[in-house]
């Protein structure tokens, strides 16, 4: 019988996502017939001790599941490559600067793919009237290295910004400053050289915060997004070419939004969530892949990757 590992959990704020994310993909493995062991990095002193329990292991496959942090910076990714133990996703590189949005923002702009508008703080003591000029309202607040919205705030005026900024700095030693787009949130997974269906986010009240992202009901998906051929192409190709440059592998997601004149990129989530409420399971199903399909496509690329030694 195959053995895999399953990481989920973690010390991230995103820890309880991950705990739901690697359950159902273990329960998914086990009809797989793999052997399933999960593995919290939190049940472990030190990340050498977890790793001597994967040496022992000696799995076919990590999958990991965890959210955030050490699961999705590269960290982990590094250590399981220095080892030889092949992981799922992209190599330690790709997931170092998708985690880090002031430079994905920068490489976003290197290929003439729209960003918003960003000041990025570092010590926002005192600065607080020079930010509010620079940028006109609404703004969003959000730490530089976080996912699951954790940390993010959108205003409409000066009114709570203090209060923002302080919110983002619990999460992040880096704070971006950006400009609030307004109209449509729209995501594009990418599966190997597939691109699949453009989802629409519609939260049925306020953003797609942390609340919207993963209490069911609150939130439509619109899969394929209710966007033209020439529309399509472009979010399409703006994700594949950013997905590409920043050297990631396997599968991940990518976010816009679009004013219904420019596709703005936001982020490239190079692990994304397979809750029942996740958006890279949704177009998967669009596209024809069954939740277990998914699985065995992840793990049949990761298997393959460049990234693996």
């Amino acid at each position: 019988m195959k053995k895999a590992v399953v990481l989920l959990g973690g010390f991230s704020e995103e820890r309880e996502v991950s705990l739901v994310s690697g359950a159902q993909i273990e329960q998914e493995l086990e009809k797989m017939n793999y052997k399933v062991v999960s593995i919290d990095p939190q049940a472990y002193q030190s990340y050498q001790l977890m790793m001597d329990d994967l040496l022992e292991i000696r799995p076919e496959i990590i999958f990991n599941a965890l959210h955030g942090a050490e699961g999705e910076d590269g960290r982990l990714q590094a250590l399981f490559a220095l080892n030889k133990l092949a992981f799922t996703g992209s190599g330690f590189r790709a997931c170092a600067l998708a985690m880090d949005k002031i430079i994905s923002s920068k490489l976003a702009r290197t290929l003439d793919i729209p960003v918003p508008q960003q000041t990025v703080i570092e010590n926002y003591m005192g600065k607080n009237r020079e930010i509010t000029c620079q940028l006109n309202f609404p703004l969003v607040i959000k730490p530089y290295d976080s996912g699951s919205s954790c940390g993010i705030s959108i205003l409409s005026d000066n009114s709570g910004f203090e209060q923002a900024l302080a919110a983002a700095f619990e999460f992040s030693d880096k704070v971006i400053c950006e400009k609030f787009i307004p109209g449509r949130e729209l995501t594009v997974s990418i599966l190997g050289d597939s691109i699949l269906p453009v989802v629409e986010v519609k939260p049925k009240a306020g953003w797609y915060d942390y609340t919207n992202k993963y209490t069911g009901g609150k939130t439509v998906y619109e899969v394929p997004a209710k966007i033209s051929a020439a529309e399509e192409k472009i979010i399409q190709d703006y994700a594949l070419k950013i997905f590409r440059l920043m050297g990631c592998e396997v599968y991940g997601r990518v976010d816009f939004r679009y004013d219904g004149e420019k596709f703005y990129f936001l982020e490239v989530n190079t692990l994304p969530g397979m809750t029942e409420l996740s958006l890279t399971p949704m177009a998967a199903q669009a596209a024809g892949f069954s939740f277990g399909k998914l699985l065995q496509e992840i793990i049949r690329l990761s298997l393959k990757k460049k990234s693996v030694l």
